[in-house]
């Protein structure tokens, strides 16, 4: 960085500069990522994948490296946690293990990030919905639980299309619903999986940056980061 720069320092300058480049005003759909983006679910979800390897007779992981896992779909998550000399057989039975675990812990410590309703509550005259590699009716309940389902018109899971993200075959539908075009919408995740699928759909990029989800931003940078989801609100919500 020039002048000796630290990384902190230069995050908010080069987000000003994001923003002097980019159209955001444009923007009238929002698509979110719902683990490590709207609610931190990572405790949960370690607990539940080691409780399944523990079923499965299989030593438990670090919660660092199960936390890389997550992102892609629940069967990834397991294939992954089981390694590469899992059965078919022992990869089903796993899975029907792990949903049943995490279905019944799945509020144990999961709770939506500081900012998050108050964001939300701010962004509601925007169509917004969810678009998450997580099965859709446990992303329901957790939103329910949470009072957060009332903002979305819409709530998309891994198991709703024949394809997951990056695929962008969810977020298109979701714009096709919306009636927006990509370059109306923003895609919000903290992952390389939610660029790559915001690339793919030809939508804006937000990165938040409290995340858990693996993400090389020299490879798959954003448009824009977010400290708080509340920053998206002086992003868009004047243009309402």
């Amino acid at each position: 960085m020039r002048g000796g720069m630290t990384a902190e320092k230069a995050r908010p300058y080069y987000n000003d500069l994001l923003m002097a480049a980019a159209n955001f005003s444009a923007v009238r759909a929002l698509i979110f990522d719902l683990d490590g983006t709207l609610i931190d679910s990572k405790l949960d979800l370690i607990r539940s994948v080691n409780a399944m390897l523990h079923e499965m007779g299989r030593e438990q992981l670090h919660e660092d490296t199960i936390s890389g896992y997550i992102g892609h779909g629940a069967p990834q998550l397991v294939g992954q946690a089981l390694g590469h000399g899992a059965t078919e057989a022992e990869r089903e039975r796993a899975l029907k293990f792990f949903l049943a675990y995490y279905e019944d812990h799945k509020m144990d410590s999961t709770c939506a990030y500081p900012g998050v309703p108050e964001a939300l509550e701010r962004l509601a005259a925007f169509p917004m919905a969810i678009l998450t590699n997580k099965p859709v009716r446990i992303s329901v309940r957790i939103l329910e639980a949470l009072g957060l389902a009332k903002y979305f018109r819409a709530v998309y899971g891994g198991n709703s299309f024949e394809t997951k993200k990056p695929d962008p075959l969810g977020a298109k539908t979701i714009l096709r619903e919306f009636g927006a075009a990509p370059a109306e919408a923003m895609l919000i995740g903290d992952s390389a999986v939610d660029v790559q699928t915001a690339r793919n759909a030809g939508t804006f990029a937000a990165t938040v940056n409290y995340g858990f989800g693996a993400h090389d931003r020299a490879v798959h940078p954003a448009d824009f980061y977010l400290d708080r989801l509340t920053d998206l609100v002086p992003l868009l919500g004047n243009h309402r």
